[in-house]
Parts: C-alpha cells; sequence; structure tokens
C-alpha cells in the first residue's frame, strides 16, 4: 500500500501496515529529491572570536573524515564543563567539515536538546520531526512515535549515503544516552557530532575538552574586543598586566571571557584594572560575570540541578580543601565515607564534568570557578546545617594531619618502627610531593578553614619534609603562620619551637643576620622556660649560622657549649650532632686535624642510633677534612658512602652536595673525566632544585677540573658564570674564590691581561674581608701569570 507523496518523493512500503499518516513496516526504503536545500542544515554561523583549539579542531575532523570509520567511531562526542566552548568547537568543526566538498555533500543536520534545561528540554521525538521536515519529508508523513521516527531517519540517512551525499549531523546539549540514541545513524557511514557536558556511554570517540591556556584567553579577549569596538580598541594590548588577572579570574573559561569582553565593550572607557578590580573578590565574582542573558552561574546551575543529594553533598564539600586538588581519599573524609563510595562519587561528578582528573588516577580537581560556586552553595544556610560543613573541615584536617605524621616517621631519624600506613620512604615522599600544596594551604588558610592547632601541627611536622624537599619559601609561610599563632595563643614552647624553625629557614634562605637573631631569641626563651635540651638545639642551630657568616671561633664556642649541655643530658645522640657541627667550624677555621679528632669521637654514635642521615653528613665532613690533608683515598671512601646514603633516602639535594665535594678529592687524584661527570649531573640537580648558591659552587668546582683537564674556554665560561651568581647572592668571600680561579684558567689559556684584572679583583675582596690566607694566594697566582705573560708585576 502506498500514500500520495509529495513531488519528488516517493515511499514504498513492504511488509507492513499503513493506518492513515502512521507507518508500522519492518522495512522502509525512500526515494528522496536529488538535491537537498544545504540552507537546512541550519548550522549557528561560527564565532569569529574562536581561538585555541586548533588542536582539538583538527583531532574532530580526523574523526569525521571519509575512510575514518575503520580507524576511530563515526560519532564524535565533545564532552565538558558548562561555558568551556562544546558548542562553538563543534560548529567550528561543522563549517570546516563542510567546506570540503566530498566530506558530506548532502550538508548537515543541527540541533540543540537544551538538555540541562528542565523547562524547555528537546524530546528526540520532537527533534527527529524537525530533522525529518528538513530532509523533505511531508510532515502528514511523519510517524508520531519516536521508534518510528528513528528508523524513518535512520533509512533516510542510508538512502543519502548511497546516493552520494552522506549528511553530518551536529548534537548540541544532549543530556545523556537516552535523549541522543534515536537519533544516532546506524549505516556505518552518516557521521555524527555530538555535544554533551556528560560523558555519554555511546558508541563513540570521547573528547574531554578543558579550560583555554592563559595565551589563548587573552587572545579571545582581545579578539572579542576588536570584533565589537573596532580594531582601534587596544586595551588588552595597552594593559597586559590587567588582562592577564583578568583571564586568569575567568579561569580559561570562554563562557567567563566571552561576559568579561561583553562588559568591557559597553564601556569603551572602562580599562581592563577597573574589571579586574571588580572580579578580584571570590564572594562576587560569579555574580559580576553575568551579562543580560549570559552567566555563569547560572549555566552551572543547570548541571548542579541534575544531582541527586548524595552527589550533590560531596560536590558542595569539596570546596572546603583549599588546595588545588585532592586525593580520593581526602574526599573520602570530607563526606565521612569510605573511600570505595568517595571514588564511585567523584567518578559520576566527573563524568558530569564538575570535577576532573588530576594528574594521575585518584586525583581530582574542580576548575576555580566551579570551586567558587561550589562553595556559594555549600554556604547556603539550609545546606551548611544539612552537610554538617564544620564537622567535615575538621575530618580533612585530621586526616591531613594523622597522615602526615605517619609519612614523618619515615623521615625522621630515630623513629623505629616506621608507620605501615606507608610500605617505604619512597612512599611516604611520594604523598608529602602530591598533599604538599593542600597541606600548605591549609596552614596558612584564613579562618573559618583554619584551625589553631591543626594548624601548628602541620607546619611543624612539614619542617622537616620542605627542608629536605627545599621548598624554602613554603617552609618560610607555613613557619610564619604556625608563629603566629603560637603568639596569640600565649603558648612560649610553641612560639620557641617555630622561631627554631624560621631561623633554620631564613639560614637557608641566605638570610644569614636575621637567623642569627631568630636562634639568639630562641637560646634566650628556651633558658627562660628551663628547657635545657632546647636549648642546645638552639646553640646548634646558631653554631651553624655563625659558620655561614664566617665567624669561625664563635660557632666553634656555641657548639662546643650546645654539646656540653647535650652530655650532661645523657643525650649521645644530640651531643653527636652539635660535635658533627663543630668539626665543620674547625674545618673552615683551617684546624683539619681538630675536624677529625671529633669526627672520630662520634663515628659509630648515629650507625648504632639508625640515623642515617646524620651518618651520611658525618660521612660527608669527614671526607672532606681527609681532602684538605691530602689523605684523597680515605676521602673518596668517606663519601662514596655518604652519597650512597642520600641517594637511599631519596634526598637528592644532599646527594649533589656529597658528589660535588667528592669532586675535588677526585680531581687531586687525577680522575678529571670522573669529577667533570658528577659536576655536571649535580649542578642540574641544583638547578632543578632552585639552589643557586650549590649551582654556583659546582660551577667553581667544574671549572676546576676543567681547567686540569685542559679545557680552558670551557673552565672560564664555568667561572665566569660562578662569579656573576655569587656576586647576585651577595656572597663576597666565594665571588673571590671564583675570580681567582678564572684569574688561573685565563693565565693558562694565555689571556694575561684578563688574569691579572681577575686575580687582581680576587686579592682585593680578600682583604676587605680580611682574609690574609686567600689574598696571599691570589697576589702570588697574579705574579706568576705575570710572569707567565712577562709584565711586570706590581
Amino acid at each position: 500500500m502506498s500514500a500520495e507523496a509529495a513531488p519528488g518523493v516517493h515511499n514504498e512500503i513492504r511488509d507492513g501496515v499503513f493506518l492513515n499518516t502512521v507507518v508500522q513496516g519492518r522495512h522502509v526504503n525512500l526515494r528522496l529529491p536529488r538535491e537537498i536545500d544545504r540552507a537546512l542544515s541550519g548550522l549557528p554561523p561560527c564565532s569569529s572570536t574562536f581561538t585555541g583549539r586548533d588542536a582539538e579542531l583538527a583531532t574532530l575532523l580526523a574523526g569525521l573524515a571519509p575512510g575514518a570509520a575503520g580507524q576511530s567511531p563515526r560519532v564524535q562526542v565533545v564532552a565538558g564543563l558548562a561555558g568551556i566552548g562544546k558548542t562553538e568547537l563543534a560548529v567550528q568543526t561543522a563549517h570546516a567539515a563542510l567546506r570540503e566538498e566530498s566530506w558530506f555533500p548532502g550538508g548537515a543536520l543541527f540541533v540543540d536538546l537544551l538538555g540541562y534545561d528542565p523547562d524547555h528540554r528537546l524530546s528526540p521525538d520532537h527533534a527527529l520531526d524537525g530533522w525529518l521536515r528538513a530532509l523533505g519529508i511531508p510532515a502528514e508523513h511523519i510517524p508520531p512515535g519516536v521508534q518510528d521516527r528513528s528508523r524513518l531517519f535512520r533509512s533516510a540517512l542510508a538512502a543519502l549515503a548511497r546516493a552520494g551525499r552522506p549528511v553530518l549531523l551536529v548534537i548540541d546539549n544532549a543530556a545523556g544516552y537516552d535523549q541522543v540514541r534515536p537519533l544516532l545513524p546506524g549505516d556505518g557511514v552518516t557521521a555524527a557530532l555530538v555535544t554533551s557536558r556528560d560523558g555519554l556511554a555511546v558508541d563513540a570517540r570521547l573528547h574531554d575538552l578543558t579550560a583555554l591556556g592563559p595565551r589563548a584567553s587573552v587572545d579571545l579577549l582581545d579578539h572579542a574586543l576588536r570584533e565589537a569596538r573596532g580594531g582601534g580598541d587596544t586595551r588588552v594590548s595597552d594593559a597586559p598586566e590587567d588582562a592577564a588577572t583578568v583571564v586568569r579570574l575567568c579561569a580559561g573559561l570562554p563562557l567567563a571571557l566571552r561576559i568579561a569582553g561583553a562588559l568591557l565593550a559597553d564601556s569603551p572607557g572602562r580599562p581592563l584594572s577597573s574589571l579586574a578590580r571588580a572580579l578580584e573578590a571570590d564572594h562576587t565574582r560569579l555574580r559580576r560575570l553575568h551579562y543580560e542573558d549570559f552567566a555563569v552561574r547560572a549555566a552551572f546551575d543547570l548541571s548542579y540541578r541534575r544531582l541527586d543529594a548524595t552527589h550533590a553533598r560531596l560536590f558542595r564539600l569539596l570546596s572546603l580543601n583549599p588546595g588545588p586538588d585532592l586525593a580520593t581519599e581526602a574526599a573520602a573524609a570530607l563526606a565521612g565515607v569510605d573511600d570505595v563510595e568517595a571514588e564511585e562519587l567523584l567518578c559520576d561528578l566527573s563524568r558530569a564534568h564538575l570535577v576532573e582528573q588530576a594528574g594521575g588516577w585518584g586525583r581530582w580537581r574542580m576548575h576555580d570557578l566551579v570551586r567558587l560556586y561550589a562553595g556559594e552553595q555549600g554556604n547556603l544556610p539550609a545546606h551548611a546545617a544539612a552537610d554538617h560543613r564544620d564537622t567535615a573541615q575538621d575530618r580533612l584536617h585530621e586526616h591531613f594531619t594523622a597522615t602526615l605524621r605517619a609519612a614523618n616517621t619515615h623521615l625522621a631519624a630515630l623513629l623505629d618502627p616506621p608507620s605501615p600506613r606507608f610500605a617505604d620512604l619512597a612512599a611516604a615522599l611520594a604523598w608529602l610531593d602530591a598533599e604538599r600544596p593542600n597541606l600548605i594551604a591549609l596552614v596558612t588558610a584564613a579562618p573559618p578553614l583554619g584551625r589553631p592547632r591543626a594548624t601548628t601541627s602541620l607546619a611543624l611536622n612539614l619542617s622537616h619534609f620542605l627542608s629536605r624537599r627545599r621548598h624554602l619559601d613554603d617552609l618560610l609561610d607555613v613557619t610564619a603562620a604556625a608563629l603566629r599563632t603560637f603568639r596569640e595563643r600565649g603558648d612560649h614552647a610553641g612560639e620557641a619551637g617555630a622561631l627554631n624553625n624560621l631561623g633554620v629557614t631564613l639560614r637557608k634562605k641566605r638570610r644569614f643576620e636575621e637567623a642569627i637573631d631568630a636562634h639568639t631569641r630562641v637560646v634566650a626563651l628556651r633558658r627562660r622556660l628551663g628547657d635545657r635540651s632546647g636549648e642546645a638545639v638552639a646553640l646548634v642551630n646558631l653554631g651553624v649560622a655563625l659558620r655561614d657568616v664566617r665567624r669561625f671561633e664563635q660557632s666553634i664556642d656555641v657548639q662546643t657549649r650546645a654539646a656540653a649541655i647535650f652530655a650532661e643530658l645523657h643525650d649521645r645522640h644530640g651531643e653527636a650532632k652539635a660535635l658533627n657541627n663543630l668539626s665543620l667550624a674547625l674545618r673552615e677555621a683551617r684546624r683539619f686535624e681538630e675536624a677529625i679528632e671529633v669526627l672520630s669521637r662520634i663515628g659509630t654514635v648515629f650507625r648504632d642510633l639508625h640515623d642515617l642521615e646524620s651518618q651520611a653528613s658525618l660521612l660527608n665532613n669527614l671526607g672532606a677534612a681527609h681532602t684538605a690533608v691530602h689523605r684523597f683515598e680515605e676521602a673518596i671512601a668517606a663519601h662514596d658512602r655518604a652519597a650512597a646514603t642520600y641517594a637511599e633516602l631519596h634526598d637528592r639535594h644532599r646527594e649533589a652536595m656529597t658528589l660535588a665535594t667528592l669532586s675535588e678529592a677526585l680531581v687531586k687524584v687525577g680522575k678529571l673525566e670522573e669529577a667533570i661527570d658528577l659536576l655536571t649531573w649535580a649542578g642540574t640537580v641544583f638547578r632543578d632544585l632552585h639552589d643557586p648558591h650549590s649551582q654556583a659552587s659546582t660551577l667553581n668546582n667544574l671549572g676546576i677540573a676543567l681547567r686540569k683537564a685542559r679545557r680552558f674556554d670551557e673552565a672560564i665560561a664555568a667561572h665566569t658564570r660562578a662569579a656573576a651568581t655569587y656576586a647576585e647572592l651577595h656572597d663576597h668571600h666565594r665571588r673571590g674564590g671564583a675570580l681567582n680561579n678564572l684569574g688561573l684558567a685565563q693565565s693558562r689559556a694565555g689571556r694575561f691581561d684578563e688574569a691579572l684584572d681577575s686575580l687582581s679583583r680576587a686579592a682585593t675582596i680578600f682583604r676587605e674581608l680580611d682574609d690574609r690566607h686567600n689574598e696571599a694566594r691570589a697576589l702570588a697566582n697574579r705574579a706568576q701569570a705575570a710572569e707567565r705573560g712577562q709584565a711586570p708585576p706590581d
């Protein structure tokens, strides 16, 4: 049976029943007009401000290209956060695909399913009705049910494909598989491009869209202004710092950037600094990112309202973590659930693109604007009470505090056995590395996130790790936060502990006079408290700082006093640490044999107490002392053992320091290439750890080894860089040493005038520092250079 067909359309129905305009059939064959008006594709226009998505566009096009079916699914799904630019990317891709004449000669069909708007969501049967009409099917021949419409639509697509006129389907804003499934082709030839805020469970290639980078964000803002106001609007290029602030506060979200551009375009006299100030406050940013019908908060609302109560609660609680991301176990602590349940909830939120994976599996983060939105929702009175936010915050602090203590048992010298929470030291360090930003943020957070006791506990327990990894700025921040808290609480013992850590940090930052002042105050405070052990610890640290400013005799006196107090207290470990530091001061004072004798006295203490870190330090100091008295083989053996121990402890910084010191003995015994290799590696470590002072010392030693190897030009370059770095760091004594070595290399290279100048400057520096020994060496080297160059010495 056949129906009266519209001109150019032939329907042939077999093995079925025709009931008025309802088609129920097993096979539906359509013969469609030869040409379909491409205007019926209805693709939205491309935005002229599209930027930053070249790689994503190319990937999507590759998946849509004819012949790609054997390599990837013909359905491509772009998923991502609300406002991330999914629709624009899909439209741009569709237009680019249509420009390839042989790809989709049948045109493109576009539909916005409005899947996240419950009041206007488009059902699949309505979408199919519109598409069938666009294909030329008269209304009276379109069946009413979604299943039959889908069959008819797929048959039409297959017919077009067989006729050499395949169509591209663009399905925007799909909320779920049920909404999009009836619209998908079934012929294996027709391609579809779908956008969704959720990862759809369809036979498709999934593409997760992330935020724009800073440069692309600035470009988008600039293009938006120039498009709206003409090429003469140069506000973005005229104020790059303000533009960077605006895009940072928009966090790479294209919707937010376009709103910012529209707000600026509305007021051509408004500088970017004005908008930057308006967006700076967290509590009003989402309200200000609004322009006419476009609003970031409204876009997030549509995703949030789809969550059930359990997912919505976790979503709100995640905003309580002040760091950039968090682990599954931390999220479990926040929610008060086990790790398995937390992981399931986070996976669901990730599929909804309200959270995303951060690095490896098991870590999660929120887009900055989503975090603000989650915090807004969580702080609404009804939610704050129901979620028990204060209790959740306490659970998070407790989780971090307990786990940090467990990690510290693997770092600390004398705690035995270590906590079973971590398999070994490497696992403990891996956790600390991953959680460092969260721990720092918790310590330094302002109320109400801050908890005084948690602040101080975390700060003190973090100090060893931060010092080992040389996160010195972080260490300064957390120590200052703890110090403020102790003083506010009137806790003098706690204040002394924090002040001691502050002094150690200042010394490592090479702020020596401030460090000496801090440690001097700690000594006095510990003495007032009657804390003899704490006083001795403070004296040890004071002695180290005094040695750094070359006040060697004072350092020797202070370390001797510290060792005596520890001996009175029968504290072998404390006494040995004081004597180990005493040996360094003795060596710097050129009392080498005394230094070796002191180290020999404590040689077994650290080993007996299983303090590997201090044992390695002692061996390194012993090696340096042996080198000074020309016992090179003993020095090499000691340094080798120290370096191996530091490697076992995963302490790259001190391993590099040890190997750099070892190189001095290797040079003395003629193992130049081995020394050069070690110094090159050590210099790379110091560069990676942002320690320019140690890097300069390594360059200086490298220059010596290169000069001995007769690689004079390389030696000159190394010493020149070392001297320049020492000058920047205001280390005048070591700059004098680098200039002395530079002069020697220049002399060996036959560059005598340069050598005389370098050696003269070295001698002047040592004279000003009252270092007669090194001044004499520089002058002697200058005389030799003058003789070699046949120039009269001074």
